[in-house]
């Protein structure tokens, strides 16, 4: 049995002030694949972006997460419920869910347990849909040198080893399904100064050596990448390496 990583509950607060959401085409896409709208289970929900999102489209949708810190800081919907259990043992009854997803969890889970999981839990023809979005990019060359320079050089030997998946775009992951041909997403936030630093900060390889060293890691980036972005107030467009896979429960 896989012991649950968890990287995110110390700074949870701060996560969910500074992810990116995801792109809404998305969640209109995966509506359509389902075969109904009845049931959506976001797993390993963290904040619960995604499952806000989802809950736009179906009729129910429960969020879960092993971290209770995290639940805590999850955002409320009418018809959101929150759990806190593993991706591998739900409460969910056989055959009752329309669509599984996953936002940028799966490198943690136990995959051949979770996978049994959604097996059981899927309705047939159902959905299972995990992403991950990996480095980003703002189209400046000089900004982004700088956060080259945190993600590699300061931050690179605190990345859990699983990040390797989510750089890889999910494909060194086993994903047991039928699988589906997806369409390209865009994931794009417009930030300031101010937002991609607390983004820069919520990553749990910051965190790391935050916590191994004593220094922030971005405080040490943080005056060059201030000089290089100019206008502290002006947004710039940021833009992630977005990776979807999905496949139906036959």
């Amino acid at each position: 049995m896989t012991a649950f990583k968890d990287h995110f509950s110390g700074h949870a607060g701060i996560y969910c002030e500074a992810r990116p959401t995801y792109p809404p085409d998305l969640f209109a896409w995966l509506t359509r694949q389902a075969p109904d709208t009845e049931l959506a289970w976001d797993c390993g929900c963290g904040n619960g972006q995604a499952t806000v999102a989802l809950a736009g489209h179906f009729a129910c949708v429960v969020g879960s997460d092993p971290s209770a810190s995290q639940i805590a800081q999850a955002q409320p919907s009418a018809n959101v419920a929150y759990r806190v259990e593993p991706a591998e043992r739900s409460s969910f009854a056989d055959g009752s869910v329309s669509l599984v997803t996953v936002a940028q969890a799966l490198h943690w889970f136990d995959h051949a347990r979770f996978y049994a999981e959604v097996r059981r839990v899927l309705k047939p023809g159902g959905i299972i849909a995990a992403w991950a979005y990996s480095d980003c990019t703002t189209g400046d060359a000089a900004i982004d040198r700088i956060k080259d320079r945190l993600y590699v050089d300061l931050t690179g030997p605190y990345w859990p080893p699983e990040r390797v998946h989510v750089d890889a775009g999910y494909r060194t992951l086993p994903f047991p399904f039928a699988e589906m041909k997806t369409p390209a997403f865009s994931m794009i936030s417009h930030w300031n100064a101010d937002q991609f630093l607390a983004y820069l900060r919520s990553w749990s390889a910051s965190q790391r050596y935050l916590k191994a060293t004593g220094d922030d890691p971005v405080a040490l980036i943080e005056p060059d990448l201030r000089t290089a972005w100019g206008d502290p107030a002006q947004a710039r467009a940021v833009r992630w390496h977005f990776h979807l896979r999905a496949g139906c429960n036959r």
